[in-house]
């Protein structure tokens, strides 16, 4: 059976040779590559049953997942995965969305205009580069970076994409005292459970900061499955408490060989030996 391999994704934004970003027609080539090749996308509930070994799986597959909610993930993102059938799942950071969402304004003509083509900016809404949104976000500008309750319903409703925990602020949460972690996990998943209406199994590690206490109040707060920033791939019997991700690069070459690659068995494994998991 071959291996998943979960691609994780930050930015898509016009912001090319930026932080944690793929640019909008990278993208979109990206996700068309996946579509013309017939691969399967993934949701965590069907990722998480893959390496349980209750769920069978004969094609070529892999999962998308996006880290903490920027607005750009609505702009430029959410267009293609909606125009391919493409599934992908996202963790917020809860503080974020709901700071951004106190900002009660109609967006999505401004949207529709950014989006209609590579360079297109409206005057209302500007996505911000990586290091201008962590400055907006200390201003309390949170709406101008990351997405509302509403956006995400939207995506929610579409049925392709789908939310969970990425904690209360983002912070290490190996660095945090036993309070503050539960607070972070818990408080997070049950205000998602709330707003979206729908069950948090999964979380995501800010910053890949975690540790065997981590994982035991993940556990303990009612967490099914913990996503990392570890390298490596999800295969049958793979440690759902540790699943591990591919980080992608501003590249349709790189991505298709990748692909090509974490989805074969001795390949992947031979791979991965030769450039470890860090």
């Amino acid at each position: 059976m071959s291996p998943i391999p979960v691609f994780m994704y930050h930015h898509v934004s016009l912001h090319k040779g930026d932080m944690v970003m793929v640019t909008p027609d990278v993208f979109e080539a990206q996700m068309r590559f996946l579509k013309e090749a017939g691969c399967r996308t993934l949701s965590a509930d069907e990722l998480v049953e893959f390496a349980g070994g209750n769920l069978v799986i004969k094609e070529k597959t892999i999962a998308i997942t996006f880290d903490d909610g920027y607005l750009d993930n609505y702009v430029y993102a959410f267009p293609v995965l909606k125009k391919y059938n493409i599934k992908a799942t996202i963790f917020i950071v809860t503080d974020w969305v709901e700071e951004a969402s106190k900002e009660v304004r109609s967006q999505k003509p401004a949207l529709e205009c950014i989006y209609r083509g590579s360079g297109v900016r409206s005057d209302k809404i500007i996505i911000p580069s990586h290091k201008e949104g962590k400055e907006l976000l200390a201003k309390g500008q949170t709406h101008k970076v990351i997405m509302n309750w509403d956006m995400i319903r939207e995506m929610q409703d579409n049925g392709f994409v789908e939310f969970y925990s990425h904690t209360m602020s983002h912070r290490k949460c190996a660095e945090l005292s036993d309070e503050e972690l539960l607070k972070e996990l818990a408080d997070s998943k049950r205000i998602i459970e709330g707003r979206l209406n729908k069950p948090c199994h999964y979380l995501c590690w800010p910053k890949g900061s975690y540790n065997e206490n981590s994982i035991k109040m993940a556990k303990e707060v009612g967490y099914k499955a913990l996503f990392t920033t570890k390298r490596g791939v999800v295969k049958k019997d793979s440690d759902i408490f540790s699943i591990e991700r591919i980080a992608v690069k501003d590249n349709v070459g790189w991505f298709k060989n990748k692909v090509r690659i974490y989805t074969n068995p001795l390949l992947s494994k031979l791979y991965l030996s030769i450039r470890g998991n860090g």
